[in-house]
């Protein structure tokens, strides 16, 4: 903590670091944060969403973001590259660069991050079922650029167990889809040192509907699932623990965001420890990213988002995040325009520099209502995580798979959008815009649209790599791929560097690791 600089408050007030008795921030089980000073002596990293288009017109914004002082850069990925599909499949018509930037080869992954130093910035990559293969391009190139491996700092999402609780974004079945987990959480623990192989991801969960108990209680599972299949890989946890990381929504309900952050962090000290084994307190430190809820975006009245994206960001930076994504008010209607991305940046710079609530860690700690939310979140958490145990024999990650298979997962969080959205039909929730104090708001204003020649251009330079690439290498690299996917002792990272260094396409190496994984079809529910 930097002794020398005095904090006070906008009239004057001298103000001390922390208040309150009992565990500090800093110290076991961290309910109050993983650092004495928190955000003294560090911000937040203020981590913007960005991706459309080509990779061309993703690199812009970086840099546009970068300028307005972003210190992290966070990429969204158009559906086809999410889902494993080249542009140029059939699956692909209408939806290349919409949601996010395309990425099919490297070439792509050069231009996303031209005149980028990839040795200075932080990454974040939103990519679950084709991870592994994305890794490996951006490993790709930095190298080219000359920027060792060991050298990259950031995170990868790669949490493909939500996907089949929540978000739908899988191609292989579970089990070999955590195996491709826990060759990431491998690679990177042996090459890549500064680098978070997952981020365990609550947001998605919320965002389909799950309660703040549900979205706290079914990451830490997924979290203390993956480190059960990578101790069962032969790694020690406390290896590849501290470089876990988190994913949080922070959404409306202001104090019961602040409950769910704080139990976030006992809990996963206390069971890393007691139950894992972990001796490293790196490893008992639950670092998280947070991400304003999309979900409580409207479409109407869409300026007052504004309001809500600056609540739900002091909630995430009063409960202790380590970087913060801030969505912008017409999200509910398009991607990002440029400038409502910056007034989404500026939120955060004035939640960080005008609000005094960086002077002092854990602020609202000791608050009665707090630490009974606190408290409360972690009893019903701790009811799901036995009720986890009871389906695997013991085994978080054996109870995971069995709720995924017998759609337990699905059906809960199916049950709480229900209830809310019919709390919401009946007016018994208010939504500002919505359902009450609707008058108003119905000035146009000015919506992101992505070029139609985007999809032409992209498809174009699809084909000009592959009929200027080695065919020969191509077909080599991925029958190494294919044969050694066979072999469950093999990490097949090595083989996905080689496959993207001569131009296979996301697709052509999905396809190589269906061949011997399979796809995964949801059953249907009742």
């Amino acid at each position: 903590m930097d002794e020398k600089k005095e904090f006070r408050t906008m009239s004057g007030v001298p103000v001390a670091s922390v208040y309150g008795d009992g565990p500090l921030p800093g110290e076991f089980p961290y309910t109050r944060g993983i650092h004495s000073g928190m955000y003294r002596d560090r911000l937040w990293t203020m981590r913007m969403f960005a991706g459309f288009g080509t990779a061309e017109d993703t690199n812009i914004r970086f840099k546009d973001l970068l300028r307005a002082g972003g210190t992290g850069l966070s990429t969204a990925f158009d559906m086809p590259t999410l889902m494993g599909r080249d542009s140029d499949d059939e699956w692909s018509i209408g939806e290349v660069g919409r949601a996010g930037v395309a990425v099919d080869t490297l070439d792509d992954m050069i231009d996303l991050f031209a005149d980028i130093d990839l040795g200075q910035v932080s990454t974040s990559m939103t990519i679950n079922g084709p991870a592994a293969i994305l890794l490996a391009m951006y490993v790709a190139v930095a190298e080219q650029g000359g920027v060792e491996r060991s050298k990259l700092n950031g995170t990868l999402q790669n949490d493909i167990l939500k996907e089949y609780q929540a978000q739908k974004e899988y191609i292989f079945p579970p089990r070999p889809s955590v195996r491709l987990v826990s060759d990431v959480v491998s690679f990177t623990t042996h090459e890549m040192p500064r680098w978070n192989p997952i981020s365990i991801s609550g947001y998605h969960i919320r965002e389909a509907g799950s309660t703040a108990a549900q979205e706290l209680a079914f990451t830490l599972a997924n979290g203390f699932a993956y480190v059960e299949a990578a101790q069962a890989a032969g790694l020690n946890v406390d290896d590849f623990a501290p470089r876990l990381s988190f994913f949080f929504n922070s959404h409306s309900d202001f104090f019961e965001e602040i409950g769910k952050f704080r139990a976030a962090r006992r809990i996963w000290a206390r069971w890393l420890r007691d139950r894992y084994g972990a001796q490293d307190e790196r490893s008992h430190k639950l670092r998280f990213h947070t991400q304003t809820a999309g979900v409580s975006l409207t479409a109407q009245q869409p300026e007052i988002n504004i309001a809500r994206v600056a609540i739900q960001a002091l909630a995430g930076v009063i409960g202790g995040t380590q970087s913060l994504h801030t969505d912008s008010y017409d999200e509910a209607l398009a991607l990002p325009t440029e400038d409502a991305a910056r007034i989404a940046l500026r939120t955060q710079q004035i939640v960080a520099h005008e609000t005094g609530a960086t002077s002092v860690a854990d602020p609202l700690g000791g608050s009665d209502y707090v630490e009974w939310m606190t408290d409360e979140m972690e009893r019903q958490a701790e009811e799901i995580f036995n009720h986890l145990e009871e389906l695997g024999d013991g085994s978080i990650l054996e109870g995971v798979y069995v709720g995924i298979e017998n759609g337990w997962f699905v059906g809960e969080i199916a049950d709480a959008a229900y209830r809310f959205e019919r709390e919401v039909n009946s007016g018994e929730r208010l939504i500002v815009g919505v359902n009450s104090f609707t008058e108003g708001g119905d000035e146009e204003i000015d919506l992101l649209s992505i070029d139609p020649g985007t999809e032409e251009t992209q498809l174009k330079r699809l084909e000009e790599i592959k009929q200027s690439r080695d065919s020969d290498s191509v077909e080599k690299a991925l029958n190494r791929l294919s044969v050694e996917a066979s072999d469950p002792e093999i990490n097949l990272m090595p083989a996905i560097i080689e496959a993207v260094k001569v131009r296979a396409t996301e697709g052509e190496i999905v396809q190589a690791l269906e061949s011997v994984f399979g796809t995964y079809v949801e059953k249907a529910f009742v």
